[in-house]
């Protein structure tokens, strides 16, 4: 916990800045700021020392307003190789990696807008080669290359990457030894240690006040932790571009918390689908009980007064770069090729990463399935299928391939004749082109994964399948008479599938699925080919990559707009840090300044909500300790207090627990019940109380108490509340939900209002709130002559939000500076609130209350009794 000089510190006024410093744009050596930049970044920031800027520091201070964006992924968009046989030995030399999907992006944003990557080279470098490496990069490519020893890369990629995350997010869990790889602590080390070196390179280059960051993939999910604690507005996107499963197989990974709130230290998150954002986001709730919301279209979840944003899109293909290569001699070349060596042959195609969950040999089962019940398409129709080379390597990318080979041998001597084999591997390298004029020649293409993040083989098909006159030639096709038309057999398993409406989509697990949609697709009118064509190249050339990326940085920059409207600071240790961002005028309450206005006081009014306020809400036993009644007796036997607990819950059982309090006023049941003393007679606020109603209430939540288990009814004298707070979270929330509609209709006639508030929702009569109880115990004082010039409220849920916008608007219609009082409205938790101060817990709140009976105890035994004493007898 911070101490509180920590926090009287960042609550300076001049922690919000007009001009903040900033980090040269460009290091002259990798990894140093030089003497240059270093005189710019301690520059006077009122304009002095002018005259000490030379003209380079000038130019580098003026490249410093170019919009920017740093692209932070495992692996840049270059491709490094070797080249010369001189007398100095090879050179490195590199080339921009076109099929790069970070590299595409950038068609997204501004065209004035700058673009540095960051990330690794898929080649080793010598360390003695690395600096000239990394200028070489800088300089040509705008790249900023993270070197990383083999044995890091080892651990951190090959090992908790590939063999761990990446299992665990497509749902295989490591049961047995010989079934993926266990958590290994060293492993995560070296994951958290790799990020950790991504984070130094990226604030090497940065910007913090101008550039946006966005980081990709699992490799980087703790990233966001690192550059969050050094600089707290840092403007942070990440896009997810595998599967994140669901909260069942989540949360078996060992750093479940860790992994999450590095995450929620972005402003954006993206994922391809809903599913992948609800799963997250169910994870949210379960782990670190957060909710979500939406406003408008947008999702958002509140973490410690930031609202992080999440964004479901798909990622799209670079049209361009397809339309490039379709056009290409070189393409149309190939496809003659092709078409002469299959020749009187339907091809069916099928292009995956050598992986296990792609379930090529699921394919192939399907394959052999399909020629076993049409015997009319032996010898006729092909699955060819491009195997792209393994990711990773190890023992289970050797299974894999050895159970393709055995499925696909077994099929071929099968269903082979001379001349014929139903499944062809293409093997090795293949190049975007070759790609291109398989797609160009196949009347259907087969992506059968059992889990994939997204896959844009079928986006690749149907653009390469719409044609271009080269290509048509080659085909021996006319562009004016032939219609387009392709066929899409795909897993409901894989991100793409829910934007591909047309598609035949089957369970991949179902070998008789998958065979009967192939057969579906070979069987298929031209007609409907055309018309699923026609509405697939629509979808997915509407939604390319451009779209997709000006659509995150769209969202991005929106999520980041009010970074510099608030204060900010930093909390927790390692992993478990986090920025509290709050509003510019909400500040931790200090003991001292309370105490010094308790003390200048002579009329108090003292307002305590109970529950989360002075006990806290894990406590079995609800009833208060010793010490909190000794304490409130402390406050009540001060004659210029009048002391009040504001709660929700019954008359009766605070009635029972606050018996020892003979001076303690009571509001029960949200104001509809008030007394002013022990010895005082309850008050209702509503003269006459109608509860007709709850005859047509009650069934109702007893039907659904009996539907969801953990739930309860709690019956109190004016209301009745459901609670859910026992229950499974999400289908509590969902249940509650349809409860509050449900509610709602049935009273629709009735003198009552239905609200849902945290993990309850509540039936209560109209016209009582806590508000109201705050402007009737003020207004009392007032008619009495002794209004208030001194308030204290501190509440920690929605309820007593209302007692807070009664507050500030009593306040707001004070005549004059007479009437003038010390108002301290106090929420417990760093959050957003319609108070002006918080206290951190519980705990904190007593000490605070404390300090105030201290007060009061040292002004009773120091001076004499006040002249007055506020009375509410007859």
């Amino acid at each position: 916990m911070l101490s509180r000089s920590c926090f009287n510190l960042l609550n300076l006024e001049d922690y919000i800045c007009a001009d903040r410093t900033r980090i040269p744009r460009v290091m002259t050596v990798p990894g140093i700021i030089s003497d240059v930049d270093e005189a710019t970044l301690n520059g006077d920031n009122n304009g002095g020392g002018g005259d000490h800027k030379s003209e380079e520091m000038e130019t580098v201070s003026s490249s410093v307003n170019q919009e920017r964006r740093i692209i932070v992924a495992n692996q840049l968009p270059v491709k490094a190789y070797r080249k010369g046989d001189g007398e100095d030995g090879q050179k490195w030399c590199f080339d921009w990696d076109k099929d790069a999907l970070v590299l595409q992006l950038k068609d997204g944003f501004p065209a004035d807008v700058e673009v540095v990557y960051v990330g690794c080279l898929k080649v080793e470098v010598d360390p003695m080669e690395q600096d000239e490496v990394a200028q070489l990069l800088l300089e040509k490519f705008r790249c900023v290359p993270t070197f990383l020893p083999l044995d890091l890369i080892n651990k951190f990629y090959h090992g908790f990457c590939k063999h761990y995350l990446w299992p665990l997010f497509h749902y295989m869990l490591p049961v047995t030894p010989s079934n993926g790889v266990r958590f290994d602590k060293s492993m995560w080390q070296a994951y958290v240690s790799a990020n950790k070196i991504f984070a130094d390179k990226v604030m090497e280059v940065i910007n913090l006040d101008e550039d946006y960051v966005w980081i990709h993939d699992y490799h980087l999910m703790v990233l966001p932790t690192f550059l969050r604690k050094r600089f707290h507005r840092i403007k942070l996107g990440f896009f997810l571009h595998s599967p994140f499963p669901s909260s069942e197989i989540y949360r078996t990974l060992p750093v479940r918390e860790e992994i999450l709130r590095a995450l929620l230290n972005c402003d954006l998150i993206g994922f391809h689908t809903f599913d992948y954002a609800r799963h997250f986001l169910s994870c949210c709730s379960r782990m670190l009980g957060l909710d979500y919301q939406s406003k408008r279209g947008y999702i958002g979840l509140d973490y410690y007064g930031r609202t992080v944003s999440i964004k479901i899109l798909p990622v799209g293909i670079h049209i361009g770069e397809l339309e490039s290569i379709k056009s290409s001699p070189e393409t149309a070349e190939k496809v003659k090729q092709l078409k002469q060596k299959y020749e009187g042959k339907t091809l069916m195609l099928g292009v995956d990463d050598m992986d296990m969950f792609k379930g090529i040999s699921l394919k192939f089962m399907a394959m052999g399935q399909l020629l076993d019940e049409h015997p009319e398409y032996r010898g006729k129709v092909v699955l060819v299928q491009i195997m792209n080379q393994a990711r990773s390597r190890g023992n289970d990318i050797q299974e894999v391939q050895n159970e393709i080979n055995r499925v696909a041998s077994e099929i071929n001597q099968r269903y082979g004749i001379p001349g014929y084999e139903p499944i062809v591997c293409v093997h090795g390298e293949v190049s975007t082109l070759d790609k291109v004029a398989y797609y160009s020649i196949s009347e259907c293409v087969v992506v059968n994964a059992v889990r994939d993040g997204m896959n844009l083989v079928p986006y690749k098909y149907t653009v390469s399948r719409q044609g271009c006159p080269n290509l048509d030639q080659a085909m021996g096709l006319s562009e004016s008479t032939t219609q387009r038309k392709s066929v899409i057999v795909v897993s409901e398993f894989i991100g793409c599938s829910p934007s591909l409406s047309g598609a035949i989509r089957v369970n991949p697990w179902n070998i008789d699925d998958v065979a009967d949609g192939m057969n579906s697709a070979l069987k298929m009118s031209d007609a409907e080919k055309e018309m699923r064509h026609e509405k697939h190249y629509k979808y997915i050339t509407s939604h390319n990559v451009a779209y997709w990326a000006k659509s995150f940085n769209q969202d991005l920059e929106r999520s980041c707009a009010e970074h510099y409207l608030k204060r900010c600071w930093g909390i927790g240790f390692a992993l478990g840090f986090r920025v509290v961002a709050l509003g510019p005028h909400f500040r931790k309450l200090s003991v001292d300044h309370i105490v010094s206005a308790y003390n200048r006081s002579s009329s108090r009014l003292i307002l305590l909500d109970y529950d989360g306020t002075m006990l806290p809400q894990d406590r079995v036993d609800k009833s208060p300790s010793d010490d909190v009644l000794a304490l409130l007796n402390s406050l009540c036997s001060d004659p210029s207090n009048v002391v009040f607990i504001v709660s929700g819950r019954g008359k009766d059982p605070l009635s029972k627990w606050f018996s020892p309090c003979e001076k303690l006023g009571i509001s029960a049941e949200h104001g509809c019940f008030t007394r002013w003393t022990k010895d005082f007679p309850w008050e209702s606020s509503i003269s006459t109380l109608d509860l007709e109603w709850k005859k047509i209430a009650l069934p109702v939540m007893a039907h659904y108490t009996e539907a969801t288990d953990g739930s309860s009814i709690e019956q109190k004298e004016s209301a009745i509340v459901w609670h859910h707070q026992e229950a499974d979270p999400d289908f509590g929330a969902w249940q509650a939900k349809d409860l509050l509609d449900h509610l709602e209709s049935v009273l629709a006639n009735e003198p009552v209002v239905v609200k849902r508030g945290q993990h309850i929702v509540e039936v209560k009569p109209q016209g009582i709130s806590k508000g109201v109880v705050v402007e009737n115990l003020i207004a009392t004082m007032k008619s009495r002559g002794k209004s208030p010039d001194f308030l204290l409220c501190v509440g920690d849920d929605r309820s007593d939000e209302d007692m807070f916008d009664s507050i500030a608007s009593w306040v707001a219609n004070q005549s004059s500076a007479t009437d003038t009082a010390e108002v301290f409205a106090c929420t417990v938790g760093q959050k957003p609130s319609n108070a002006r101060y918080y206290l951190d817990d519980t705990f904190e709140v007593i000490k605070m209350l404390h300090g105030l009976s201290t007060a009061s105890s040292q002004s009773q035994l120091l001076s004499k009794p006040p002249h007055f004493q506020v009375s509410f007898e007859g």
